[in-house]
């Protein structure tokens, strides 16, 4: 008995045609120690956790490519985290803005961020010495 419906598509092909509309952004393993802001003075102080976020998010290697909006908005979300800390807030608000800033591997493959090994230092070439030279054509 002849099955109905349509014939299925080949493998692969995919719906959307266009080619990626965005390439990876490539960034070195290594931890940002460019400027980055501290945080602010808030009454009460910070909680010990945001600190501890504070200084893990502001040295991910991607932070190299944030802008001046980029570093407001991971210290907006500081002031979420902290919220959330002390019981305020929600989780939910925290994991949307973390994964806005990259945080997570997920959250990085989505913003097509790749971290790569650093490349090696170029190894200085052999130096000949002079005098040797000399001698044999002296």
């Amino acid at each position: 008995m002849p099955v109905t419906g349509r014939k299925p598509k080949p493998e692969g092909q995919r719906r959307n045609r266009m080619p990626a509309t965005h390439e990876w952004i490539e960034v070195e393993n290594t931890p940002y120690d460019g400027e980055r802001p501290s945080l602010p003075r808030r009454s009460g102080g910070w909680p010990a956790a945001t600190k501890r976020w504070w200084e893990v998010v502001s040295r991910m290697p991607h932070c190299r490519l944030w802008t001046e909006a980029d570093w407001q908005f991971a210290l907006d979300t500081a002031e979420v985290h902290a919220r959330w800390a002390r019981g305020e807030g929600s989780a939910s608000e925290v994991r949307i803005r973390e994964k806005l800033l990259g945080t997570t591997l997920d959250a990085r493959r989505d913003l097509r961020i790749r971290y790569v090994d650093p490349k090696p230092a170029a190894a200085p070439a052999d130096v000949v010495k002079l005098d040797d030279y000399r001698e044999l054509y002296g």
